[in-house]
């Protein structure tokens, strides 16, 4: 089938991660996908391979004048241009046409999922799109996880890949740092330097490193820094591989984050009326961390005043393979949109 996938980019990049994900495994399972974006300069760095079977499509006013295909994905409520979606109307069969959500794992997720959405006005007025929420349990689109992933993981050679960051890891720990702005980023890095194990942070570029560098640590005691240069996907999935432990944030980190089968804390991105909370308490719910792990999920989210406490990761290593175990059980989100796409009309 052909895919009309749409997505508007905000500063944090994370809603041009998941599109083109999505993009490339649907292009590697033979499909033919446009990917509108009205900023491509992160493709740069974030994709600079490109990718068989996806091809990037400038969202410009006016839109490009092209024939839809058979499925159009609007991500998170983005509005496809009214020029496409009048094309849509005017088909004797109009596409299939999705909105894709946001990743919660909320109880609204499950009962949102597949709900119908008519579109009563405009020049799609007529048409019905569906909601299709990523999530964490069955009855959810469930998370994405690339055909090669496993094959690719099995082949990855950590002592290789450390080493061209300088790092030999066999008698101290590895960690990544891919973070907003938290409060207790000083507290991570006052425990680190002051730790009884070496410890190499590697510290992802743009707003973590900006916020590290705030901070004033230079690397001092047991901390080790190494600020990182932009990464492309599957290079953000070797680092999370080859770390001991990983600090991921937004969506699309926590999913690989994950999947990578060690310990993470995930920072949930921070909103003015803290509606970030519900979402890091359910999460926190699904995840089943100990006590300690729950706490410093708390503290580093800026739910719980206090400490972190103190890393530990043998004990939290237990939820880590749980949580990889469960990932992995989960429906797969491509494999259901494409599933949604030869149904019609339910999910």
């Amino acid at each position: 089938m052909r895919w009309d996938i749409f997505c508007k980019v905000i500063d944090n990049h994370g809603d041009a991660g998941v599109c083109w994900r999505v993009a490339a495994e649907l292009g590697a399972r033979g499909h033919a996908v446009r990917l509108w974006m009205d900023d491509t300069s992160m493709l740069a760095w974030m994709a600079p391979q490109g990718a068989p079977g996806v091809e990037i499509v400038r969202w410009s006013d006016p839109a490009p004048d092209v024939a839809p295909g058979q499925v159009a994905i609007e991500a998170f409520g983005c509005d496809p241009p009214p020029s496409f979606v009048a094309r849509m109307a005017a088909l004797p069969a109009p596409p299939a046409w999705l909105n894709l959500e946001y990743l919660s794992a909320q109880a609204y997720v499950e009962r949102s999922h597949g709900l119908p959405s008519p579109v009563m006005q405009g020049p799609g007025a007529g048409l019905v799109k569906r909601f299709f929420y990523p999530g964490f349990t069955e009855r959810t689109g469930g998370l994405l996880r690339e055909g090669d992933l496993p094959a690719r993981r099995a082949a990855f050679d950590r002592a290789a890949w450390l080493r061209q960051w300088g790092i030999d890891a066999t008698a101290s720990r590895v960690l990544s740092l891919f973070c907003y702005e938290p409060e207790a980023l000083p507290q991570l890095l006052h425990q680190l330097a002051q730790g009884e194990v070496a410890t190499h942070l590697l510290v992802t570029a743009g707003r973590a490193a900006a916020a590290v560098r705030r901070v004033g640590v230079q690397g001092h005691g047991a901390l080790r820094l190494h600020f990182l240069p932009l990464l492309s996907q599957r290079e953000y999935d070797h680092l999370l591989w080859a770390c001991d432990l990983n600090f991921v944030r937004g969506e699309d980190s926590l999913v690989r984050g994950l999947l990578a089968g060690v310990p993470s804390v995930w920072q949930a991105y921070p909103q003015e009326d803290d509606a970030h909370h519900a979402k890091v308490e359910a999460f926190l719910a699904w995840l089943q961390p100990p006590p300690d792990l729950r706490d410093f999920f708390r503290v580093w989210n800026g739910l719980a005043p206090g400490a972190l406490p103190a890393l530990d990761l043998p004990h939290w290593a237990a939820t880590a393979t749980s949580a990889f175990d469960r990932a992995q059980a989960l429906p797969e989100l491509a494999t259901g949109l494409v599933r949604w796409a030869g149904a019609g009309d339910t999910i």
